[in-house]
């Protein structure tokens, strides 16, 4: 510590009492007793880097002073992270905070009678509150209708004893039940879950992510490829069944694509002829497969 930075008078909050219980004080000509200014032994150890910062400046001092108010932040963050949904990391708020910190720091004038604690912790706070909002994509409006719902829910179930209908909310509220489903369909845009959250409870048993819960339209379903292979080989016995023009037309027509002019002009016929045959194998296949599932 520098010399005679503990001797210059800096005030966080009005003057505390000396180690006897009393502000020290020096005894005039006249008999009177008056406050004198505290000696560097007086001053404790986080004045004097008041001192050093305000007066000279020092952006050591300033360090210290940062690292000392960390967990007035963390405090504060914690108090907000209770209100917050489980996804808000509790460190994101302290790393919020810590802005409000270093600008309550710079800001804060130790000549007046505001303990810095009072004061930086407003603008910790305001700070985490500032960065969550810009953060929110819902707006403001439905985060303030969801509080009012909750709100009425709340109400009247203490005076009900019960839980409401949503037509006494919507009446509580001066809706009417289509404007209270519109809005509940509005607030529940701006609820969010992380997809590795355990919903059960990491601690028992039986807990799953809520990504391991949700379902995969993409993912193949095992029943309806054995069903689809089963019906696969059924066809394929079924046209194997069938002579060998009208297997011919089948295969040209479904797996080659092949138009009836087409496949009238390899066989050597008519498109009227091709038609008929394609009619009496899809009539026999058919009539094959009814019987195959009878089975």
């Amino acid at each position: 510590m520098q010399a005679g930075v503990g001797q210059t008078l800096v005030r966080r909050y009005p003057a505390r009492p000396g180690a006897a219980g009393l502000i020290p004080t020096q005894r005039t000509a006249a008999g009177a007793l008056i406050p004198t200014q505290r000696t560097a032994a007086d001053v404790d150890p986080i004045d004097a880097l008041w001192a050093s910062y305000k007066v000279e400046g020092s952006v050591w001092a300033r360090e210290q002073l940062i690292l000392h108010y960390v967990p007035l932040v963390t405090a504060v963050a914690g108090r907000i992270a209770m209100r917050l949904p489980s996804t808000v990391d509790q460190g994101d708020l302290v790393s919020y905070g810590m802005f409000g910190l270093i600008d309550a720091i710079e800001k804060y004038e130790t000549d007046r009678a505001v303990r810095f604690e009072s004061y930086a912790s407003a603008r910790v706070r305001g700070a985490i509150l500032d960065e969550l909002r810009a953060l929110d994509w819902v707006p403001r409006s439905v985060r303030s209708k969801s509080r009012a719902i909750d709100r009425a829910f709340a109400d009247l179930e203490n005076e009900l004893h019960r839980s409401p209908t949503q037509a006494e909310v919507a009446e509580r509220l001066g809706l009417t039940t289509d404007e209270l489903a519109a809005t509940r369909a509005q607030v529940a845009t701006g609820s969010v879950a992380a997809l590795d959250e355990v919903l059960s409870g990491e601690d028992q048993p039986g807990g799953q992510p809520l990504g391991d819960r949700l379902p995969d339209d993409g993912a193949p379903d095992p029943l309806g490829e054995i069903e689809a292979m089963e019906t696969s080989h059924l066809l394929a016995r079924a046209i194997e069944s069938l002579n060998e023009r009208e297997r011919l037309v089948v295969v040209l027509y479904y797996y080659e694509r092949r138009t009836l002019a087409q496949i009238g002009r390899v066989l050597g016929v008519t498109e009227s002829r091709v038609s008929q045959m394609h009619n009496a194998a899809v009539g026999r296949l058919r009539s094959t497969m009814r019987e195959a599932e009878a089975a």
